[in-house]
């Protein structure tokens, strides 16, 4: 049985994807990338804004099509949106035979069985197995902790994911080696929040105990921690970051706006004074460190005072990146009641000079970078060279840097940054090829037992 994936939203699916299909993989089935070949297509949705749904809707759409013009004897609708509206999706869309929310994750193959689609007998393999899909194999994404406790207004995340939930140590420590063991060069920790992690568990494990040990229990060359509240970003996690070379000077944490009285309606827990403290504590702390963050515009009740309030905020802060997206009710969050009284095109307007702004702050910040030599990870050789990243470019969401000697995929490069390329990408020349072993180091020790199986990685089941 040949099956097909389309992977939308946050890096979190994407994990998820990947247990999703170690699980088919389990009875005989076998990923490929040509929808048309596909026998099972299954799409993974989000849920997080209305532009989210459209896309998940338009793909289980056009995945329906292939079982008139293809060979697909079923269209599987799962993840976030479904965990939300299954209901009103199994009437919108009779194209699609089966839909499973977020908390259905492992019933898929049983639930095929019972439509009669062709799974084989399950072979031995350990249980929550992982199987990677992508062409970047030395960057993969590790999912620390599940769901969510904040209660930011306008977020459904909640109610599609459920309460916070931390994995445990062992296991995720495990999950790293093993990804490890299947190439991974760069792995990015993923949740929620990954600063809430350990707190449900009570054992004196938070996320400092957690990097400590995957430093000590792996060799991966770079760990890096993507989607963090700056209220965990403690003296203790920044200690951590600071000494351990491996682990990235980089925070990825959402703020979401800088007028007071909208963080107020939007239930966030900082203000403007608190983040701009934290900030300069957190650059104090770790030098170098890059600071990505969130901002929603258009927000109910937004002002064009609130919204300059924000642009005033980022030309002072001077973040290296920011992610914006338009505000759109979702049902069931407190910020549904409010009236959504910022017109759609009022709120474009406010996103596009956003993104402007920020624009010309990330390149006066990358140009601060030039004249100076970085460590670098090839993702791509290219006719002209390679493409790589610097550490203060997360994959997929903070540009490139292009460097003009052709190297293997996974191999790091001591590198010297040239000139900044269209605001958001880097040219660099090669200094030397890096080895991030360090010359002398005693082996990694292994404490746990690996399970393996060709092509596959462990996630047990989560």
């Amino acid at each position: 049985m040949k099956v097909g994936f389309v992977t939308l939203g946050c890096d979190k699916n994407t994990v998820d994807s990947e247990r999703y299909l170690g699980e088919l993989a389990g009875y005989g089935g076998e990923y490929t990338a040509d929808l048309a070949d596909a026998e099972v297509i299954i799409v993974n949705t989000c849920g997080f804004i209305d532009a989210a749904k459209k896309e998940s809707i338009d793909a289980l759409v056009d995945a329906g099509r292939y079982k008139s013009e293809g060979v697909c004897q079923a269209v599987v609708a799962i993840g976030c949106m479904v965990e939300r509206h299954k209901a009103e999706l199994i009437d919108a869309l009779p194209e699609v035979d089966l839909f499973l929310g977020a908390s259905e994750s492992g019933t898929l193959a049983q639930r095929l069985g019972e439509r009669g689609i062709g799974m084989a007998d399950p072979v031995a393999m350990h249980p929550g197995v992982r199987q990677y899909t992508g062409d970047l194999p030395h960057v993969r994404y590790l999912k620390i902790s599940e769901g969510c406790d904040h209660g930011c207004a306008f977020c459904a995340i909640p109610l599609m994911r459920g309460r916070h939930r931390s994995f445990a140590r062992d296991e995720v420590v495990r999950e790293a080696q093993l990804l490890e063991l299947q190439g991974a060069r760069e792995i990015n920790l993923v949740a929620q929040d990954l600063a809430h992690y350990g707190r449900d568990q009570r054992d004196g494990v938070r996320l400092p105990e957690l990097l400590e040990s995957l430093v000590a229990e792996t060799s991966v060359p770079w760990l890096r921690m993507l989607y963090l509240y700056s209220a965990g970003i403690t003296p203790r996690l920044l200690d951590v970051l600071a000494r351990e070379s491996r682990i990235l000077p980089y925070l990825d944490m959402p703020m979401q706006h800088a007028a007071d009285e909208v963080l107020a309606r939007m239930r966030r827990p900082e203000r403007k004074r608190t983040i701009r403290e934290k900030v300069a504590r957190f650059r104090d702390a770790v030098p170098g460190v890059a600071i990505r963050t969130t901002c929603i515009v258009g927000f109910p009740g937004e002002t064009e005072s609130q919204f300059n309030e924000l642009l005033e905020f980022l030309e002072e802060v001077q973040f290296e990146r920011v992610g914006a997206f338009t505000y759109s009710p979702q049902e069931g969050t407190r910020a549904a009641e409010l009236t959504d009284d910022v017109p759609d095109a009022i709120k474009r307007e406010r996103l596009e000079r956003l993104t402007e702004l920020q624009r010309s702050i990330t390149a006066e910040r990358y140009e601060s970078r030039i004249g100076t030599v970085a460590r670098a990870i090839v993702d791509r050789s290219t006719p002209a060279g390679s493409q790589a990243r610097l550490p203060w470019q997360a994959d997929d969401i903070d540009g490139v840097t292009y460097v003009d000697e052709p190297h293997a995929p996974g191999t790091f490069l001591d590198v010297a940054v040239q000139s900044v390329v269209d605001d958001y990408d880097f040219k660099a020349t090669v200094v030397r090829v890096a080895d991030m072993v360090r010359p002398g180091a005693a082996p990694v020790a292994r404490v746990r037992e690996l399970p393996m199986l060709k092509a596959t990685v462990g996630s047990f089941g989560r």
